[in-house]
This record gives structure tokens, C-alpha cells and sequence, in this order.
């Protein structure tokens, strides 16, 4: 305990980022920490698959996690065993014993002794508005800029940033492929000064991505859903295709908690689907809209599983037992936190939700724009992140930290049985220059290259 806070402490001062929990709060502020080393450059055109066009192939030497050796009921180090996945229209058919092909005149390829990890997943990101891809800027933001200033400076921004659009999206999926990410959930600004622009240039470059990358998009509401009267939008959006309707501090911005959030359930409701809302409040009024969205799903059996709360400072305003009583209610209900792992003085309850059962995800959020100018678009990051503040390394808890990377999806179980890859699997996973999965953690190692549903779509192979 007192480890992880002293640790807590340094990050805070280190002046990455010494955030108040305000800022925090409003801005998002996520830092970023150093690499053990440079990732490998990409070695292809954007976006087109690379040396490997074969829907069944062999892929030879892939480093996989084999069990744990224990010190009694201690984890001090990983097993692995060099081994062939056998890939067909894109799942893993098979697990060979290396350098196995029952059949001679599959094309086979060399992994070259890297590590197997499963797909990164980026749950929480603005694809619409990014700097990344165009020339660097990073914006004034005087102290006491408020959430309503970032709003009026939205208003001007958005149009200026509309025509790159797509080229810049492109780009920043290109950046989250070569750090191991295939799959991610976009939110994408819905809002009258936007229209539905940014959801149809959106959904044009997800069309053209399609092979190598899957993502869910949430029609955000970033000027308020009430405050910009967006209702309509909205429901324009979830016509259009949005998977997820989006929120925003309904207090804080919207001025009316119970009616903000009462519509945004109701626009899911109308049209099937899930809920993902930025909550940054850190005030009481924060803490009064977690309790009002568990109430109303545990009131409504159709949103159970659909709500996901992105942030949610306030979890960190609650003391352990109020923590502890609303993850026990928020895990009954399958209600997802997405959180960004944040640094400085306030400090997310993460591993007490997850404790209690509560499914933590992760994203990178901004990346290099007009809210922060920090962000890498790498989950592994992520994940060093969560071991440095939450856990006290082993090589047992830094592989579960991998889980925040991931969707919890484990090489390992608990017990060091391995229960990924299996047979049926999709073949979506990234190859990664470490002996096992808690040195890529540690480590943030370097990824060579990146795999969607058999596609190598970022880096390469022998």
C-alpha cells in the first residue's frame, strides 16, 4: 500500500503531468512514460496487407506462454515453448508442435521466436479529432479553462479540422496498429456545429479499414446533449449506424442531471444499443449520477450489460466502502468502466473494481489535440501504467495487468494453465520482442508486427 502510494506521489511531481483532480477531470490528462525501446517501423504502404495474402497459411516459431513456475504459490517465472498456429480464413484452426505442416503446400511463414500476445484494444478514442498525421500544435489552455471554454473553442475548431478528417483517422489507426491495437471503440463528435459530418468521414474510413480493423463507434455528444439541443442528431446517428449513444457530464454541462441521463437511456432504448458517457464530475452532483445510471439499469433489465462510464472521476471522490457497495451493485449489472489510467493527484479506484468483478477497459483517448497534446496510441502503455500505480510486481500480477490491454483476454489463467490461443480462436494477435507477457509489461516492449483475423496488417514476418 504504501509502495504504490509513494509511487503515486512520484508520478504526481514528476512533471509529465502534475494535474489537479479539476484538470483531471476536464481534460483527461493521461501521461505517457518512456519505452525500453523503439518500436519497429512498419515496413509497409498504409493500411494494405504486407507479405502475406494466403487465407491458410502456417505461421513457424511463435514464442507462446506455456504455465507459470511457482516457488511454492508464487509465480517467479513464465514457461513458454516455441510452437506453429496453423491459420485458416481467419482463425487459428490448430496449435502444431513448431514447424508442423500436415499440409506440405500451405505457404508457411516465421514469426522468428517472438512472443504471441492477444489483440490490444483501444476502447476509448476520438478518431474524428486529431492533430496526429498534420503538423504539430499544441494549443494555449490558460489555468481555469473551463469544460464550456473547450466547448466555444470547439465551435471554431471542428470546421478548420472537418477536411483532414479522414487522412488524419487513417494515420492514427496506422499508429495503433503498430502498437499491437486491431480493435477499438471510436467515440465521434455528434453535435450541431459537426452535423453528422465526422460519423460519415468516419465511417468511410473504418469501411476502407475493415480487413485489418474493427471498431464500434459511440455518437458523442460533445457540446451537450441538452445544452446544443442534440436529441435529433442523435437519433439521426443510431439510424446511421452508430453503435453506442454517447453522454457528457450531465450536470456540469447539461444543467439537469435526471433529464439529461433519462434521455440518453431513452435514445438507446429506442434503438437497441449500449450506452458509453464521459463522466468527468467530480463534485457530489458526479458521485449523484453514477448512483442515478446503476438505479436506472438495475431498474431496466434491457440496458443490463449495455452501459459503459468512460472516466468517472467521481469513483475516485468515494471512500473504500462506498467504492466497494457500488462496484458490487455495478458488477451485478455488467456495467463497464473505460478508463485512461490517469496520472497526478487523482487516483482512479481500479483495482478495487476490478476485484469486485466490475469489467475495466482501457483506451488512449486524445492523441495529440486540442484537449491534450500527450498520447502515444499504445496500449501496452496502458498497461505499464496500471502496474506501476495499482499492483506490486511479481511476474504473476504484471501478466494479469496485461488484461487492461487486452479485454482481459490471457495467454495464462490464474493457476498458469494456458487458455489463449485455442483452436477457433480469431487470429488476431500481435508478435512482441519479450520473453513473456509480464516483461512486455514492464517492459513496454517493442512490437513487430500486428495480425487481424489472419491479415498481417502492420509490421512483418520471415
Amino acid at each position: 500500500m504504501s509502495e504504490n502510494k509513494s509511487r503515486r506521489e512520484f508520478l504526481s511531481q514528476s512533471g509529465k503531468i502534475a494535474t489537479a483532480a479539476t484538470a483531471c477531470a476536464l481534460f483527461g490528462a493521461t501521461g505517457s512514460v518512456a519505452y525500453a525501446a523503439d518500436t519497429a517501423k512498419p515496413t509497409c504502404e498504409t493500411g494494405k496487407p504486407m507479405n502475406i495474402t494466403a487465407k491458410h497459411y502456417y505461421l513457424d516459431n511463435v514464442l507462446l506462454e506455456a504455465g507459470f513456475n511457482f516457488d511454492g504459490n508464487v509465480a517467479v517465472s513464465t514457461l513458454t515453448e516455441l510452437k506453429t498456429l496453423e491459420i485458416k480464413d481467419g482463425k487459428i484452426a490448430a496449435l502444431r508442435d513448431n514447424k508442423s505442416h500436415a499440409d506440405a503446400t500451405l505457404p508457411h511463414y516465421d514469426a522468428g521466436g517472438k512472443l504471441l500476445l492477444p489483440a490490444m484494444r483501444d476502447m476509448h478514442i476520438h478518431l474524428d479529432k486529431t492533430f496526429y498525421g498534420g503538423p504539430w500544435r499544441s494549443l494555449n489552455r490558460p489555468a481555469g479553462t473551463t469544460i464550456q471554454d473547450m466547448i466555444r473553442l470547439e465551435h471554431k475548431l471542428l470546421p478548420e479540422l472537418q477536411p483532414y478528417t479522414q487522412e488524419r483517422a487513417e494515420k492514427l489507426i496506422d499508429l495503433i496498429q503498430s502498437k499491437g491495437s486491431s480493435i477499438a471503440r471510436s467515440h465521434c463528435n455528434i453535435e450541431p456545429t459537426s452535423g453528422l459530418k465526422n460519423l460519415e468521414n468516419l465511417q468511410a474510413v473504418l469501411a476502407r479499414r475493415k480487413p485489418g480493423f474493427d471498431c464500434e463507434i459511440v455518437a458523442f455528444p460533445q457540446h451537450g446533449l441538452l445544452l446544443s439541443n442534440s436529441e435529433s442528431l442523435m437519433r439521426e446517428a443510431m439510424q446511421a449506424g452508430a453503435h453506442y449513444v454517447g453522454g457528457l457530464d450531465p450536470t456540469s454541462v447539461d444543467g439537469a442531471m435526471e433529464k439529461s441521463l433519462d434521455l440518453m437511456f431513452q435514445i438507446a432504448l429506442d434503438y437497441d444499443k449500449g450506452v458509453d458517457i464521459h463522466l468527468h464530475e467530480t463534485s457530489p452532483a458526479g458521485i449523484a449520477a453514477v448512483n442515478y445510471m446503476v438505479s436506472t439499469v438495475e431498474k431496466t433489465p434491457e440496458l443490463k450489460g449495455k452501459l459503459t462510464i468512460s472516466h468517472g472521476f467521481a469513483l475516485a471522490m468515494m471512500d473504500e466502502k462506498q467504492v466497494d457497495d457500488i462496484a458490487t451493485r455495478m458488477a451485478a449489472q455488467q456495467i463497464t468502466v473505460a478508463s485512461t489510467v490517469p496520472i497526478g493527484t487523482l487516483h482512479m479506484p481500479l483495482k478495487q473494481l476490478r476485484d469486485k468483478g466490475v469489467f475495466v477497459i482501457s483506451g488512449t483517448d486524445s492523441v495529440i489535440d486540442h484537449w491534450s497534446p500527450y498520447g502515444l496510441g499504445d496500449m501496452l502503455e496502458k498497461a505499464n501504467l496500471y502496474a506501476q500505480l495499482y499492483i506490486r510486481p511479481n511476474e504473476q500480477t504484471l501478466s494479469r495487468s496485461l488484461g487492461i490491454a487486452t479485454g482481459d483476454v490471457l495467454p495464462l489463467n490464474d493457476k498458469g494453465e494456458r487458455v489463449w490461443p485455442k483452436a477457433q480462436d480469431a487470429a488476431s494477435f500481435v508478435l512482441v520482442d519479450a520473453s513473456c507477457s509480464a516483461e512486455a509489461v514492464a517492459r513496454i516492449s517493442p512490437r513487430t508486427a500486428t495480425f487481424h483475423n489472419g491479415n498481417l496488417v502492420w509490421g512483418s514476418v520471415g
